[in-house]
């Protein structure tokens, strides 16, 4: 596996200071978050450096029951080749469920939802593995999730689900140490069993990230200097491995550049501690995996059953219907919170001028409209749709200077194209609306 060193997630937020930054060896982008196009100016200076530029997927659901989507493989592909990119990452995780397979309607998570460790699930997950690789123009890489939840009758521990799966398909392996900690917090994982169980010689790199805690729960957030618990799961992998690449993730909060460099060079740190105490026996890889045994593909029954089984918990998370069987009821409203408070955090990035037309309302309309209103396409369709929704309440309940703002902006982007502002144009639609107020 090629060496990429040290790095860091690209972000727009932090363009400069990862420009800036020294020993930086590559970086990561979001790769729903670029066009092939229009790369920014920023990443275009790195690659010109020579800096490696890796894309990280987060939309492909390779978990989910459904074989992956060829326009969203046909994207990460691209991307890949715009960025001359070794190779292209993505989670092992389910993202959406419902539609044609379990004949009910389509919901999206907007969140990264842990695939459950059953046999069943592994053949779906490796035959749709094996589907994005004869896709992609370069090596695939899979990541191990965070998780608030635990699906109930799992057959296979953490490790021994990725061994199994880098085992049958051959594919590179990222693993989130920080996620090994999150699920060592929620849900009792031991991280260096998992470690002991991984195919080590199939990492392609390790992130390392922050994230807090609450209530007794750990809340992978992307936006909290990375604990010291993490670092030592780092060190332990670096006691048996040398990784080949490890990159620090920020995504939101984000600090000076002098605080991320900081946050850098202890990264640096846990990885040389972890060398220096390696031993012989440690840091030996197992034999190679060629991915030779693919096993038995996934047949329309069995994912129809993982359909059903996704579909049912993410309805649950997102729709208020009750929950599956077998699940604990306190932590699946902790997630549902969560995933309500990204999905309001998110469309007011996106569209940000509804908390602006909304102003202290906006938070708590959102929340209110996510309780049974799940996410049908991307966060612009959902800003619409909450929109949408606000508008056909009670004319009572929204001020008449607020709904004409709402209104204004559905309109405007609502449509195939933006309305015109010819003073013609505009002038039609004013008197329209005095003529329909009558």
């Amino acid at each position: 596996m090629r060496r990429l060193g040290t790095g860091i997630g690209w972000r727009p937020e932090i363009a400069d200071a990862v420009e800036e930054m020294p020993g930086i060896d590559w970086v990561e982008a979001v790769s729903e978050n670029l066009c092939p196009g229009h790369l920014p100016d920023s990443l275009l200076r790195l690659r010109e450096r020579g800096v490696t530029v890796v894309p990280h997927g987060v939309s492909l659901g390779l978990g989910g029951a459904d074989r992956p989507d060829a326009g969203r493989l046909a994207a990460l592909a691209e991307r890949a080749e715009v960025l001359g990119s070794p190779l292209v990452t993505e989670h092992i995780a389910f993202v959406r469920a419902g539609g044609a397979l379990t004949a009910s309607p389509l919901m999206e998570a907007g969140h990264l939802l842990p695939v459950p460790r059953t046999r069943d699930a592994l053949d779906v997950l490796c035959e749709n593995v094996r589907i994005a690789q004869d896709a992609l123009p370069v090596p695939l890489a899979v990541e191990n999730i965070a998780a608030l939840v635990s699906w109930p009758d799992e057959e296979l521990t953490e490790g021994q689900f990725l061994y199994e799966l880098a085992d049958r398909t051959g594919v590179r392996l990222l693993i989130d140490v920080a996620n090994l900690h999150t699920n060592h917090v929620n849900l009792g994982e031991d991280p260096a069993r998992a470690l002991g169980e991984l195919p080590l010689e199939a990492i392609a790199y390790v992130h390392v990230a922050g994230g807090f805690e609450r209530d007794g729960v750990w809340h992978d957030s992307h936006a909290h200097p990375v604990p010291r618990p993490v670092l030592d799961i780092l060190t332990d992998l670096a006691s048996r491995v040398a990784p080949p690449g490890v990159l620090l993730e920020r995504d939101e909060n984000f600090p000076e550049g002098d605080e991320l460099r900081g946050e850098v060079e202890a990264i640096r740190g846990a990885v040389e501690k972890g060398r220096a105490a390696a031993t012989g026996t440690g840091a030996a890889a197992r034999a190679s995996h060629t991915g030779t045994d693919a096993g038995s593909g996934a047949d329309d029954a069995v994912r129809q059953r993982l359909g059903l089984a996704q579909a049912a918990l993410l309805s649950a998370l997102v729709a208020g219907t009750p929950v599956p069987e077998g699940f604990d009821r306190v932590r699946l409203g902790v997630q549902a919170r969560a995933l309500a408070g990204k999905r309001a955090d998110v469309v007011g990035k996106v569209a940000p001028e509804l908390p602006v037309i909304l102003g202290a309302r906006y938070r708590p309309a959102f929340l209110a409209y996510a309780q049974d209103c799940p996410m049908t396409g991307g966060y612009r369709r959902d800003a619409l749709d909450f929109v949408a929704h606000v508008l056909r309440a009670d004319p009572g309940d929204v001020d008449p200077g607020v709904r004409r703002g709402l209104r204004e902006w559905w309109l405007e982007r609502s449509g195939p194209v933006p309305r015109s502002t010819r003073p013609g144009v505009r002038l039609a639609r004013a008197t329209r609306r005095v003529l329909l107020r009558r």
